[in-house]
């Protein structure tokens, strides 16, 4: 089973001589691969590295990454760059009221960056070229467990969207029966509907009957909607047991359900019937759910 989720948690920590530090990553649902780092400033290089490394490996959803560092050892001085800063809070208070929205907190545009700069002593090239490869590979070691996350997570979402599609067989398989049965349950309205206008059946024109029953019939006929439902359901099967990412193919397949299901209830003339197409559409708004958090 190789379905992934697009949800998931990775995290690592380790340390270089007197530096340590902490990754985690998070990654929810998205359309594509997004991207998002916090990285403390001193250590930008990293932010190229990071996202070319997970872009290898990732192919949708929304990832936040972060990298939490410190020097033991040594006073972090902090410099607020007030011009900066001052900028912001006047932007931030045009922008308020001009679209009548609240005044952004102190603590959010001190985040901003550029606003606050970290100095640190001065660290041999030799030590930070040790701690930036020790840095990238507890990186590594971050993605795989967030890989491995959701992995799980798509296993679990595998299960469920297994047991839908078993609902789905289902339901289909009891449609075919009765769609079986509507010639003639069509037949038998027809007709009485026709001897009710009818006080002799003489007056009838037999054939033309046969014509207009045969057309009916005929539109009544399920069978391509089945046979496409069926098709449908083997296709999901096999995505959900195919390499990399299938989320989007699963994504257009669940509109290829709708449609034929919507088709399938316009031609019902059993209640039953229809109820089995509602049951039907009320399972691909499950499988729906769970395909839109798949990668």
């Amino acid at each position: 089973m190789t379905l992934s989720s697009m949800t998931g948690f990775g995290r690592s920590n380790n340390s270089f001589e007197n530096y340590s530090w902490v990754w985690e990553l998070k990654s929810v649902n998205g359309k594509g691969l997004d991207l998002r780092t916090r990285i403390p400033q001193g250590f930008d290089t990293l932010d190229k590295h990071v996202k070319s490394v997970a872009k290898k490996v990732l192919f949708r959803g929304t990832l936040n990454i972060v990298l939490q560092i410190k020097k033991d050892g040594v006073e972090t001085v902090l410099n607020v760059n007030e011009d900066v800063l001052n900028k912001l809070i006047i932007i931030a208070k045009d922008a308020a009221i001009k679209h009548n929205l609240p005044m952004p907190s102190i603590d959010n545009l001190l985040t901003i960056r550029d606003v606050i700069e970290v100095n640190n002593d001065d660290t041999p090239d030799y030590t930070e070229k040790g701690r930036d490869k020790a840095v990238k590979l507890s990186f590594d070691e971050a993605l795989k467990s967030l890989i491995s996350s959701r992995e799980e997570e798509g296993a679990a979402t595998y299960c469920m969207l297994s047991l839908i599609l078993d609902d789905i067989n289902r339901l289909l398989s009891e449609a075919e029966v009765i769609g079986l049965k509507q010639p003639e349950l069509l037949k038998e309205k027809y007709e009485k509907k026709l001897g009710s206008l009818f006080d002799n059946k003489q007056d009838i024109d037999q054939g033309r009957l046969a014509q207009e029953i045969v057309l009916l019939a005929l539109k009544s006929d399920i069978k391509e909607e089945t046979d496409r439902l069926n098709a449908h359901i083997v296709s999901a099967r096999k995505l959900l047991l195919t390499n990399g990412p299938v989320g989007r193919k699963l994504e257009f397949l669940t509109q290829e359900f709708n449609r034929e299901i919507n088709t399938l209830c316009s031609k019902s003339s059993d209640i039953r019937l229809t109820n089995i197409g509602l049951s039907l559409k009320a399972s691909i708004d499950q499988f729906r759910e769970q395909v839109l958090n798949v990668e």
